[in-house]
């Protein structure tokens, strides 16, 4: 997987760190349900990304991000130029990423977050488009850029969002759930929530102290992995958390953290 810390390398740093943090900032409120900024920076991440576009195209990168006159002409424009075979990711530059800027923008303009006259807010629908569409996006971007397959391009962009949890403390190879009345299952779903990708057991182990080492896979890990809330690999003797850990983790914990 691509550290995070090289995700787009190539960019200019003007506009790469923009883009990082704009994307991450969004990811962040969503997942803690803060719908209307994440509605709000979506506009910004419209921005960063257009520049990067428009850069990748002529082959003249600006030191820093733009707000075009108007994005949707704009993006159009791009849609407009001559397709190039030689350059990677030609079409999504020039006509998929451009599109669906058009829309994040759309919503991030004329939604309005204090939406009134209806039963139901759609706050959180639109806050889910703004989500999926700039991690989309992103992803894509890596992908183009690294010359990478898809799901390693996806893997390196969950990356780069830090959900911090005010249970957890980290330093260095050491992480602890602060709470000790929280029990060892929903510590590691805990730790797991808070770690891209696999982490051995033995690591596990030393995170929550567990004391009786031999009988952790049985006690903790094996239920969690019956009731699908993380994948236990025996074989290789690690573990991750699954979409069922992650909504367990977000509805019981997240939601309370902020």
């Amino acid at each position: 997987m691509l550290a995070s810390e090289l995700l787009l390398s190539g960019l200019p740093k003007g506009l790469r760190e923009p883009l990082l943090s704009t994307y991450s900032l969004i990811a962040s409120n969503f997942v803690e349900r803060r719908w209307e900024p994440s509605e709000l920076n979506g506009g910004k991440f419209c921005e960063v990304v257009y520049c990067i576009l428009e850069g990748a195209i002529s082959g003249n990168f600006a030191t820093h991000p733009t707000k075009p006159t108007n994005m949707r002409e704009s993006c159009l424009a791009l849609e407009r130029l001559p397709a190039d075979s030689n350059r990677a990711g030609d079409r999504s530059l020039r006509i998929l990423i451009p599109r669906m800027l058009i829309s994040l923008y759309e919503i991030r303009n004329n939604r309005g977050v204090g939406h009134v006259g209806g039963d139901v807010s759609p706050n959180n629908l639109d806050a889910t488009a703004v989500y999926s569409i700039s991690n989309w996006i992103i992803a894509e971007l890596v992908r183009i850029f690294h010359s990478v397959p898809t799901k390693v391009a996806q893997s390196a962009v969950d990356a780069i969002v830090q959900r911090k949890i005010p249970l957890i403390w980290e330093d260095e190879e050491i992480k602890r759930v602060l709470d000790p009345g929280v029990s060892t299952q929903d510590q590691v779903l805990l730790l797991l929530h808070q770690t891209v990708g696999w982490v051995d057991l033995e690591k596990l182990v030393g995170w929550v102290e567990y004391k009786a080492k031999s009988m952790f896979a049985v006690r903790v890990l094996i239920p969690l992995h019956e009731r699908r809330l993380i994948e236990f690999d025996s074989k290789s003797r690690r573990a991750k958390i699954s979409p069922t850990g992650v909504k367990r983790v977000e509805d019981e914990f997240l939601r309370y953290s902020r």
